[in-house]
C-alpha cells in the first residue's frame, strides 16, 4: 500500500506530502468542496491538508464507519469515542490561525485524525489522550503515515501537558464545564485555545480564548453551538479510573 509522508516547505510554512494513499482521493476532494469550502473555510494550507490526510485510515479497518469516512458526520471509533465531523475539524483548526511555526497542544487525540491535520500546519504537536487503547491505535496510524512532528502521550488532558509547555496554541476535542485553568497557564503570551464549553448532555458553545500578549488577561469569543463527548479528568467531568500508566 502506498503511504503518506511529510516534508517541510520553509517558504510556505506547510508540511508537504510525498507519496499519498490515493485510493479514496476523490472522496476527500468532494468532502472538502461540498462540506468545508461550501461553509466558508478558505485557508488553502488547511484545505490541502484535508484533501490529503486519509480520514478512513483513522477508523477501524473494515468497519462500517470506515466505509462512511468522508460523509458529513461524526463517526464511532474505539472505546465508545468518536471522530469529529470533518467540518468541525476544519473550523476548529482554522480558528487556531496557524502559520507553520507553532508548537500546539492537542487535548483528546482520539483517533489521531485531528492530530494529523495539525501536524501539517505547525512545527510540532503534543497530543494527549487519556485512553491507552486509543493512544496506541492513533500512534500506530501516524507512524504508518510517516508523521514525525507529533509527540503523543497518555494522561489527563484536562490538565494539559506541562512538561512540554509553553505552547503557542491549544485545541481540545472534548467539552468541559469551564475552560480548564491549566490549559491557559500553559499558553505563551499571545497564545490561543479553541475548545467547546458547556454541559455534558446539554448546550455547548465553541470558544476561542486569546491570552494577551502581556500574559494574564484573556478574551473569549463564541463560534456557535456544537456537540462533543465530555472531557474526563480533574478539570473536566470527574477524574477517570481508567487512566493507566502515564508516559513521561
Amino acid at each position: 500500500m502506498a503511504q503518506f509522508s511529510f516534508g517541510y516547505d520553509e517558504q510556505g510554512g506547510t508540511r508537504t506530502v510525498g507519496t499519498v494513499d490515493d485510493d479514496r482521493k476523490r472522496e476527500r476532494e468532494q468532502m472538502v468542496r461540498e462540506q468545508i469550502e461550501a461553509r466558508g473555510v478558505r485557508g488553502e494550507r488547511l484545505l490541502q491538508a484535508l484533501r490529503e490526510v486519509p480520514r478512513h485510515r483513522f477508523l477501524p479497518p473494515g468497519s462500517e464507519a470506515a466505509r462512511h469516512a468522508y460523509e458529513d458526520r461524526a463517526l464511532p471509533i474505539r472505546a465508545r469515542q468518536t471522530i469529529s465531523q470533518p467540518y468541525i475539524v476544519a473550523r476548529m483548526t482554522e480558528l487556531l490561525e496557524l502559520n507553520g511555526d507553532e508548537k500546539v497542544l492537542e487535548v483528546g487525540a482520539g483517533s489521531g485524525y485531528q492530530t494529523a491535520i495539525l501536524s501539517r500546519l505547525c512545527r510540532e504537536v503534543v497530543a494527549v489522550e487519556r485512553l491507552p487503547e486509543l493512544a496506541a491505535a492513533a500512534r500506530r496510524v501516524l507512524e504508518e503515515l510517516g508523521v514525525e512532528n507529533v509527540r503523543l502521550v497518555t494522561g489527563d488532558g484536562s490538565e494539559g501537558w506541562p512538561a512540554d509547555a509553553p505552547y503557542d496554541a491549544a485545541l481540545a476535542a472534548a467539552v468541559a464545564p469551564a475552560v480548564p485553568p491549566a490549559l491557559l497557564r500553559q499558553l505563551r503570551p499571545g497564545g490561543r485555545l479553541v475548545m467547546p464549553v458547556g454541559a455534558e448532555n446539554g448546550p455547548q458553545k465553541l470558544l476561542r480564548v486569546h491570552v494577551s500578549a502581556e500574559g494574564g488577561a484573556a478574551t473569549v469569543e463564541e463560534f456557535g453551538e456544537v456537540a462533543f463527548v465530555p472531557m474526563v479528568g480533574a478539570s473536566g467531568f470527574g477524574f477517570p479510573a481508567d487512566l493507566g500508566d502515564l508516559d513521561v
